[in-house]
């Protein structure tokens, strides 16, 4: 049997995936706990917390491992986490993914941005952060960001066996998709060579930000406003859907556009923005002017929708949608 880094006062190794529905952090999450209990002679547990909304929406995958000598009888979610695997660097826009880590804690994250960045913008004090491009990984591999994370985290949890983990994907995708498994295991080899990672010291005098229970909720019965509204619903042009996007988005190439509304016909969260202009005839008709990103989660049924070249899927890159949006106008609801 092997032995466990660090354990916590449970006799528990923790990690904590946190990610959004459709890159697989739930499988990720039990392949792990799989290759944890066949594969290292441990005990483990698996399991996940995420809403009804499915793709684009937030989730967790929490897993524990100890020796043979320790029960778990503790289902409840990871809040110290010693690993957190991070599947999608925005989703620190709106959630805190780097709740309850500790000084020696490490946290993974899929992105393309050095460790120094990643410190700021996760606004780190102290810990490990280890990086790897997983996006750019499962696209050029033709795989899911998981594999990649995977095998990342894998190096980063040297108990754990890489062999094991081959068979498991094996197992797990022979059956129903026996020809993603080569891909799959490729790209699980490549997160495990290709993760890098560098150790941040807390600063004299400093200490790491106080722990605070996620089911503690910020509004209670001295603070809630009057009449219990709610004052930032999701479903108003308040929300943000561009955690879900997972590397791709479509690009509008204003020249090419018909204004034939296809693009509008399938967009599930009305993206795109429309002015009322008069055309060449004198007649009074509706022009597409752009796309408001904010609302845009990458899906990209527009651009199969699209009947000219005036929508094409591209590379998500740093900057991209805050430069290019093009922004809804509520007059009703808005003073702009």
């Amino acid at each position: 049997m092997v032995q466990l880094p660090i354990v916590n006062d449970l006799g528990f190794f923790e990690i904590r995936l946190e990610s959004i529905g459709g890159l697989g952090a739930n499988l990720a999450g039990k392949m792990l706990a799989e290759a944890g209990v066949v594969g290292a002679g441990l005990n483990g547990v698996s399991f996940s917390s995420y809403g009804s909304e499915k793709k684009g929406s937030a989730v967790k995958a929490h897993i524990r491992f100890c020796d043979l000598n320790t029960h778990i009888r503790d289902t409840s979610p990871v809040e110290r986490p010693h690993v957190v695997g991070v599947f999608h660097e925005a989703l620190a826009k709106t959630v805190n993914v780097t709740s309850g880590i500790l000084e020696h804690s490490t946290v993974l994250v899929n992105s393309a941005k050095s460790p120094d960045e990643l410190k700021e913008l996760l606004k780190m004090k102290a810990g490990t952060i280890a990086v790897i491009d997983g996006t750019s990984i499962a696209l050029k591999e033709k795989n899911r960001v998981n594999m990649a994370m995977l095998g990342a985290l894998f190096r980063l949890c040297p108990f754990l066996d890489t062999e094991t983990m081959k068979g498991v994907i094996e197992k797990s995708l022979g059956k129903k998709y026996p020809q993603a498994v080569q891909s799959a295991i490729t790209t699980f080899e490549r997160g495990y060579n290709e993760v890098q990672f560098m150790q941040f010291e807390l600063a004299a005098g400093d200490s790491m930000p106080e722990y605070v229970r996620s089911d503690i909720g910020v509004l209670g019965y001295d603070t809630q406003p009057i009449g219990g509204s709610i004052i930032n619903p999701g479903s108003t042009f308040l929300k943000n859907l561009s955690i879900s996007r997972s590397g791709m988005l479509p690009a509008y190439d204003n020249e090419s556009c018909i204004h034939c509304a296809q693009c509008d016909t399938v967009c599930p969260d009305q993206c795109f923005v429309w002015e009322e202009r008069i055309d060449r005839k004198g007649r009074s008709q509706m022009f597409l002017t752009g796309i408001d990103y904010q609302y845009c989660k990458g899906c990209l049924k527009c651009v199969g929708a699209c009947p000219t070249s005036a929508l094409s899927s591209q590379r998500e890159k740093e900057g991209y949608a805050d430069s290019h949006t093009v922004h809804h106008q509520f007059d009703l609801v808005t003073q702009d």
